[in-house]
């Protein structure tokens, strides 16, 4: 069997293509003349291609930043406002009644009623509750008929010391005629008219008148003293009943002072011992807040000095109190000092038990503050640089603006805020933060969280508290 042999196609070809130029010369030249420009054309192709993209990737960066240059860059607005650059620490305590009194009885006796509750308001003087006032009653009835005796022996002693000087005024005359009598007998007997008995018995008479005048007055003197002492014995018995008056006027109990019921201890019915509590009554016409100061602040505050309370009830509005009373004496542990603060509460709109939040008013002026985040990159982490730039609106427009750049006067920096010595006023809107690099002239638009000329809202920093 005879053995096949493998041709490869490119000796085929090139077999081929020799005899075809050996048997057809010219047009083998023609075909290959034809390769040749086929080559050639593909090359310049390939080579136009490949310089394309390149083109393409120089033309698009240009067409991209000519966009951007017109488009609006979104950035972050808020209003200069005038602020203390470091947050007032703020001290917490409980709101308290200016004063809070206890209406406990005077005296002994079962309550027979009370006419308030809890929440009631009353006015000083204002009768709230009665006792059982039936032992009063008599002790009272008691003193009067005793002030009424003694009064009679005041009136008793008044008419015998009448009678008294009436029986004086008589022995006087007696005394007088007595004398005159014995004047005359002593000239008779002189003249020898009448015996020396006559002129004796004369004299007696006249000394035994003296002498009876004499024990007269005594006794008007004596019924004197009696007298003053029946008056004394009815003053001490009106003060008894004056005593006893006042006691069962005890039995009625009264509001001390004007205010509200805050408890109630006791009901009708029950035995109040003398001394015992029956109301609460607290006055809220002034709040008290009670708070604990650090030993180191405690030299810039002052009694009289005005200090700011935001209560968490009442989130919108700010109360001015002034500190009344400093504790002469710190906790020994904490070395904290007791301060009191009082706001007023003319409307009764806050009660006891509310969270006060009390910050003592700095001396330090208020100036505008901004964020540093609004200050350029160069000027932003610099604290030795005292001038920096911002972006500042141009117009008064909300919603699409122009920015320029303004250079302003730092002053010191802290919590991330920075103070404008100059160069903003309060109310300029200003660029806090933009989502790429601005420059002047740059449009924006304004992103939701920018602040507008319409709204004014709180600020969001938080105070460090200290309880």
């Amino acid at each position: 069997m005879k053995q096949q042999t493998y041709t490869p196609t490119w000796q085929l070809n090139q077999t081929i293509s020799a005899q075809n130029q050996k048997n057809h010369p010219k047009k083998s030249r023609i075909f290959h003349y034809l390769l040749m420009f086929c080559l050639l054309s593909t090359g310049i192709f390939t080579a136009s291609c490949g310089s394309l993209p390149k083109e393409s990737a120089k033309a698009q960066p240009q067409q991209r930043t000519s966009r951007e240059g017109n488009q609006a860059i979104p950035v972050d607005v808020a209003i200069a406002r005038r602020e203390r650059l470091q947050a007032q620490t703020e001290y917490t305590g409980t709101t308290t009644p200016y004063r809070t009194v206890s209406l406990r009885s005077q005296v002994e006796g079962r309550l027979l009623s009370l006419n308030s509750d809890v929440g009631d308001s009353v006015t000083k003087g204002q009768s709230i509750g009665q006792l059982d006032d039936t032992i009063l009653s008599t002790d009272f009835q008691q003193a009067e008929a005793e002030l009424a005796a003694l009064k009679s022996e005041v009136a008793r002693a008044s008419t015998q010391i009448s009678n008294a000087n009436a029986e004086v005024e008589r022995l006087r005359l007696e005394l007088v005629q007595a004398e005159d009598d014995a004047k005359r007998q002593q000239q008779l007997f002189k003249e020898g008219a009448i015996s020396e008995q006559l002129a004796q018995q004369a004299n007696t008479r006249a000394k035994t008148a003296a002498q009876a005048l004499r024990a007269a007055q005594e006794r008007v003197r004596t019924e004197q003293q009696a007298k003053a002492a029946a008056k004394g014995r009815v003053l001490a018995q009106e003060a008894v009943l004056e005593q006893t008056k006042e006691r069962r006027s005890y039995s009625r109990l009264i509001s001390p002072i004007t205010g509200v019921v805050t408890e109630k201890v006791t009901e009708p019915g029950n035995l109040l011992q003398a001394g015992g509590e029956a109301l609460k009554i607290a006055d809220f016409s002034r709040i008290k807040v009670v708070v604990q100061v650090s030993e180191l602040e405690l030299n810039r505050i002052q009694i009289g000095q005005s200090v700011e309370v935001r209560l968490d009830a009442f989130p919108q509005e700010k109360l001015i109190g002034r500190v009344t009373r400093i504790s002469p004496t710190a906790d020994a542990t904490a070395r904290l000092i007791p301060v009191e603060v009082v706001i007023p509460n003319s409307n009764n709109n806050i009660s006891s038990g509310l969270l006060a939040r009390v910050s003592f008013a700095s001396p330090a002026a208020q100036r505008v503050v901004i964020s540093q985040t609004a200050l350029q990159k160069s000027n932003r982490d610099t604290a030795a640089e005292n001038n920096g730039t911002i972006y500042v609106l141009a117009n008064n427009a909300t919603d699409k603006t122009k920015v320029i750049s303004r250079a302003v006067t730092l002053g010191e920096k802290a919590d991330g805020k920075v103070e404008i010595l100059s160069g903003l006023q309060p109310g300029d809107r200003y660029v806090v933060r933009s989502g790429r690099p601005l420059k002047d002239g740059q449009p924006v638009s304004l992103s939701i969280l920018s602040e507008t000329t319409e709204s004014n809202p709180a600020e969001n920093s938080k105070r460090p508290i200290k309880n």
